[in-house]
This record gives C-alpha cells, sequence and structure tokens, in this order.
C-alpha cells in the first residue's frame, strides 16, 4: 500500500534539542532569539529561511510533505504555505486552520488560488479548537459541541462553493449563489485530515474526513477510536497517527536523551485549560506514573512523557532505528494510512528520520 507521510515545520520556534525547552532557532515567542543572530548581531537569516531549510531536509528525506500547525503563538499557515511552495518542488503542505475565524467562501478562493499556484500541494488539516483560554484568544466563545457543528457546516458549505452557484441558508453561515471565479475553479480539492476525539468530533469526522487524524495513544485505545468512526462513517475515511519520534543508533542512546531532557524539564506546565477530549484521554493513560520517564512507556517504545518535553502531544516513539520503525509498521498494521512525524530539533530530526527509519519501514510501498 502507498503511506503518505508528513514531517511537521515547526511554526512556533524551534527547541535546540529536549533537554532545552526554549525556542531558540526562530519564531516570535518571548525569550527566542533569531536563528541568524551572530555575535549579538543579526545576519539576515530569518525565521522563514530556517522553515524553508526544514522543508527541504524533508522533502529530500523523502516525505510526502508538512504539517503546518496554527497556535496564536505561531505565524499563519496560509501564508506560510504560500512562502514555502517556492521552496519545494512536490512537496505538500497540510494547513491547520479552525474554521470559525474564516468564512467558508473565502477558504474557497484563498485555497483554490493556492492549488493554482502550487500545482495541487494543499491539504487541510480542519481542526475545531480545545476550548480554554487558547480559544478565547480568538475571541471564540462557542461550547465544545458547536464548535464542531459548525466546521460541519462550514465543510458543507465550502465544498458547496467549490462546485459552484452554492445556496446555503444554515445556522452559521448564508451564502446566495456563491462559487469561485471561472479562472479557479477546477482546481482539486483538498483531501480532508479531521481531528477531535468526542462523539460529536467522530461525528464530523465521518460525515467529512478524507483521513481521521488521532494523537499517538496506546494502540489498542487507538483501535478502539478507529472503530467508532466507522460505525459513524456512511464512507468510512482513511486514518493517520501524529507521531514524534526519538530514534537513535542505540536504545540506550535515546533513552539518555529522554533521561537528559527530564531532569532539565520545566516542573509546571506553562498550558492552560481547556475542554480537549484528546488532552484528557491523554492525561488518563498516564494517570499514576509518578516521577520516573520510564514509568511513562505504557508499551514498548510507546513513551507518552514527551509534553512534558516541548509543547504538544504527550504520546511518542523512543528506541533505535529499527525498534521505531517496527512500532511505525505497526500502526500501518492497525490500518493507519498516513504518519505525521516530528521530532526536536525539526531540522535535525528530519535529516535523521529521513535517512535512518523511513528506508525501514516494510509497510511503506
Amino acid at each position: 500500500m502507498t503511506v503518505d507521510i508528513y514531517w511537521r515545520i515547526h511554526m512556533e520556534g524551534d527547541q535546540p534539542s529536549l533537554r532545552r525547552r526554549v525556542r531558540s532557532r526562530g519564531g516570535f515567542a518571548p525569550g527566542g532569539t533569531a536563528p541568524g543572530t551572530r555575535d549579538g548581531r543579526d545576519d539576515g537569516y530569518s525565521h522563514a529561511d530556517y522553515m524553508a531549510e526544514v522543508a527541504r531536509a524533508a522533502e529530500d528525506g523523502g516525505f510526502t510533505g508538512g504539517l503546518l500547525p496554527n497556535f496564536p503563538h505561531t505565524d499563519d499557515p496560509w501564508a506560510a504555505a504560500a512562502t514555502l511552495a517556492r521552496e519545494t518542488t512536490s512537496y505538500r503542505f497540510m494547513v491547520a486552520f479552525q474554521p470559525g475565524f474564516l468564512h467558508p467562501v473565502q477558504a474557497a478562493r484563498m485555497t483554490a488560488t493556492l492549488q493554482r499556484a502550487t500545482g495541487g500541494r494543499i491539504v487541510y488539516n480542519v481542526i475545531s479548537g480545545g476550548g480554554g483560554p487558547a480559544q478565547l484568544w480568538w475571541g471564540d466563545k462557542v461550547d465544545h459541541d458547536d464548535r464542531y457543528a459548525r466546521t460541519s457546516e462550514f465543510l458543507d458549505v465550502l465544498k458547496g462553493v467549490w462546485q459552484g452557484g452554492h445556496t446555503h441558508r444554515g445556522r452559521f453561515y448564508q451564502v446566495e449563489n456563491a462559487g469561485l471565479p471561472e479562472e479557479l475553479a477546477g482546481q482539486p480539492f483538498p483531501e480532508i485530515f479531521f481531528s477531535g476525539s468526542s462523539p460529536a468530533a467522530i461525528d464530523a469526522a465521518g460525515r467529512h474526513a478524507d483521513y481521521y487524524l488521532s494523537w499517538l495513544e496506546p494502540f489498542e485505545a487507538l483501535e478502539e477510536k478507529f472503530d467508532a468512526v466507522r460505525a459513524h462513517s456512511a464512507t468510512p475515511p482513511r486514518f493517520a497517527v501524529r507521531v514524534d519520534l526519538l530514534a537513535r543508533e542505540s536504545e540506550e542512546e535515546a533513552w539518555a536523551e529522554i533521561e537528559a531532557g527530564w531532569r532539565a524539564r520545566p516542573r509546571e506546565s506553562e498550558a492552560g485549560e481547556g475542554d480537549s477530549v484528546g488532552v484528557r484521554r491523554s492525561r488518563a493513560f498516564l494517570a499514576g506514573a509518578g516521577d520516573d520517564p520510564r514509568a511513562l512507556e505504557v508499551a514498548p517504545h510507546v513513551w507518552g512523557g514527551f509534553s512534558q518535553l516541548r509543547d504538544g502531544p504527550a504520546f511518542g516513539l523512543v528506541g533505535d532505528y529499527h525498534q521505531v520503525a517496527d512500532r511505525l509498521d505497526r500502526l500501518l498494521d492497525l490500518g493507519v494510512d498516513a504518519l505525521i512525524l516530528a521530532g526536536i530539533p525539526h531540522l535535525e530530526e528530519a535529516r535523521r528520520v529521513g535517512r535512518h527509519v523511513l528506508p525501514l519501514l516494510k509497510g511503506r510501498s
């Protein structure tokens, strides 16, 4: 089978390692230093230049494309995709966005423009938001289940606009005879990667997703989640999993890096509370693990402590190159058709994983 493997493009600035939780490579978060600072002076090498270097390294390493995440503290992924597309040739850009902050008619026009400019290299990562302070940053007070209802209606309208002559009078959107201009009509509609672990999210994914995207969890829990999505889908989507990797020549070297990061980690979480079911699920798997990093290994090479060493999901894979490739192959055996991989720092790890892990995958044609 053909498996699409994406590499996450940092949008928030990059850490130099899991042992130093500071964004010292680009970004514009407080405390960051421009990548091109030398002797206290900026040498003109910008954050955009660094993102382009990561994208080129991932493309050279055999990745299908890259996820461009979207948070209050990141660059805009739509604009970044337009910039980075000129630095690559076949690399796809998975634009993460929340439908609540963009009208579907404008989203259709923006997407068709990018599809025409890039030769059809835009992919959607549709997210509905995790609630809490981050959601309020956007000025969004819509509650959890209504956010997914809004997302579903947004996609109905966007697809209708793409086909042309679309009229819609719904709860969140009203359009009259909306369509793309002739010059933009006929572009390929992007594949939709749809995230969310709640019943409302799974119901919406069953209607719209080409790929249902989940964070990595213990494999048995992933199987149960995939079964729930299939049960809510007239035409079941394919499945994708977002996975952090720490792969080294030896298992001992990989765990030594984890343990060094664990000793240097901040003792208090920087994240605000929201209503994300996915976050609550991750915490439930790790309840009672204590302060021993090895106690967070919930299955061989499946480790749940990454969220304490960098922002993002808890689970990832740790081991030597063959062990990590074997775990990825196990995901493919579960029915996963696409992977979104990541590692810190993004540049060096893209090269490492492309060189040493991807060639070992047996399930990738």
